[in-house]
């Protein structure tokens, strides 16, 4: 069995390094919540994996997407969240204390911006899609959606961890290392948006 895509996957995606998005979106949850929200990222992580893997090609050729607009529309959802982390500022998908304490907007921020695009963005959708194109076999399909199981797990315990290391870093530390990783992001964001223009726009080059 090849094991070429897992590795490939596991540094992309790179849960450990999301440790911090998550520490800032779920700043206010109760354990419950924080739990709650590991459960549906983890879960959300392995349905976008296995989706690409089995129809990923189908749905892009359906819609007339390309994975340059991929990049770029993900790299403006990146760049909005990052221009937030910079100044230190709660997440927007709560806001407010109403939805704070609405199911379906945990069950957002776990989903967006979470996993999509942190943990599995358009690299890690156009990098699937690929594998999935070059597997021949039913046998190599489904081993591409088991190693989509073995990101969720991943994750799981990254995220799990982050209450910990929340305590010891404490409201100081955390908004440090929200505008570091915040600065990260926006210079990751025009990274991923300029790759896609320049596929979009080879002139640009």
């Amino acid at each position: 069995m090849d094991f070429k895509p897992l590795i490939t996957l596991l540094a992309i995606v790179n849960p450990l390094a999301i440790v911090p998005f998550f520490i800032h979106y779920t700043q206010g949850f109760s354990r419950k919540q924080r739990q709650r929200t590991v459960l549906i990222s983890a879960c959300s992580a392995f349905a976008v994996i296995a989706t690409c893997a089995i129809v990923g090609l189908q749905i892009l050729e359906f819609f007339g997407i390309s994975l340059a607009s991929f990049q770029v529309g993900g790299g403006m959802l990146l760049l909005t969240s990052a221009l937030a982390m910079l100044n230190a500022q709660p997440a927007e998908a709560k806001a407010t204390e109403g939805e704070m304490q609405d199911a379906s907007a945990r069950a957002s921020i776990a989903v967006v911006p979470l996993t999509i695009p942190l943990l599995t963005g358009p690299a890690t959708m156009s990098t699937v899609v690929i594998y999935a194109d070059q597997a021949k076999t039913f046998l190599q399909h489904a081993a591409l959606v088991g190693y989509g199981v073995v990101i969720a797990l991943a994750t799981a315990v990254c995220f799990t961890l982050a209450e910990p290391i929340a305590r010891f870093l404490g409201q100081t530390g955390i908004n440090v290392m929200t505008r570091l990783m915040g600065l990260i992001l926006a210079a990751l964001a025009v990274e991923v948006m300029a790759t896609g223009l320049v596929k979009l726009f080879p002139a640009l080059l």
